[in-house]
């Protein structure tokens, strides 16, 4: 994709929140070599400066709004609460043209919310890119961040997928390196609170587990070798990012909390049987069609 040149509908693209996929989304426009304006809103000054320091965007505002007027492509690239508090307040400021979208790492609040404001002119399509890294903030903005990666989509109805801003933004999602997958928001939630949601949360308790006994003096941690880093490595997400996820997704991850403890409980009861080899197995199994997916 690296020098990819983005033919669009889109003349003008307003990014909603300049942090880590906001700007990261920017980077990859312009690396495509996105031929249209991209504008980039974001509240800190400091945020704004960089934003025009990495070239992520051509124009930063501080004001919603202003930001997305006259866009034809919106991007909601915010946390998930203020994404829910932004998506009333856009419709009258956008063309009827516009096509808007988001990167919320849940979906059946958005997509809910969004069917009471967006008809079709202008239009919403849910999106998730399942990309990121444990650093968030614009200063980790990689324009590569979304190579290879499925970008999710959640159309509010699927004759949507036939509207020509919606097969635009499919290119784009192509032309930055992604692999678009479409689906409905609840299976979507589901998914991600088993794939994304709860490896976040076991590595989180993981490494408060191993921190408690550390502070209490009784475990070493020089011991940890990489294995123990590999596993925690998600322990480094910032707790603001999550915040609104668990909010917007609590059902779904506490019945994938629920499951894993009952798979645990099995595993302890196996420890001294040969029957633990089967979860071993089953465990390769799916390494396995994860290699073949990639």
């Amino acid at each position: 994709m690296e020098h990819a040149i983005i033919e669009s509908i889109f003349r003008r693209i307003a990014i909603v929140g300049l942090g880590l996929l906001g700007g990261s989304l920017g980077l990859a426009l312009k690396k495509a070599g996105f031929a249209g304006r991209v504008v980039g809103q974001a509240r800190r000054a400091e945020t704004r400066q960089l934003a025009l320091t990495q070239s992520a965007v051509d124009e930063v505002f501080a004001n919603v709004a202003e930001a997305a007027r006259d866009a034809d492509l919106v991007i909601l690239a915010t946390p998930v609460a203020v994404i829910l508090d932004q998506l009333p307040r856009l419709p009258s400021c956008l063309p009827p043209h516009a096509l808007i979208t988001d990167v919320g790492s849940t979906k059946r609040r958005i997509c809910t919310q969004a069917a009471e404001f967006y008809g079709g002119q202008p239009l919403f399509l849910g999106g998730h890119p399942m990309a990121g890294k444990e650093r968030s903030g614009l200063e980790n903005a990689d324009p590569r961040l979304f190579e290879n990666a499925r970008y999710v989509l959640t159309p509010l109805h699927q004759e949507h997928l036939r509207d020509p801003r919606v097969q635009a933004f499919q290119q784009l999602v192509v032309a930055i390196g992604a692999r678009p997958i479409v689906t409905d928001p609840q299976t979507h939630d589901v998914a991600v609170a088993y794939l994304s949601h709860l490896p976040q949360m076991l590595a989180s308790g993981l490494a408060s587990l191993v921190d408690e006994r550390h502070s209490a003096g009784t475990l070493p941690l020089e011991v940890a070798a990489s294995g123990f880093r590999d596993m925690t490595r998600l322990a480094d997400s910032p707790y603001s990012v999550w915040r609104d996820i668990c909010l917007t997704n609590t059902e779904n991850i506490r019945t994938a909390i629920e499951a894993l403890i009952q798979k645990l409980e099995s595993i302890r009861e196996r420890l001294c049987d040969r029957e633990l080899e089967q979860e071993f197995l089953a465990a390769h199994r799916l390494r396995d069609k994860l290699r073949e997916m990639s």
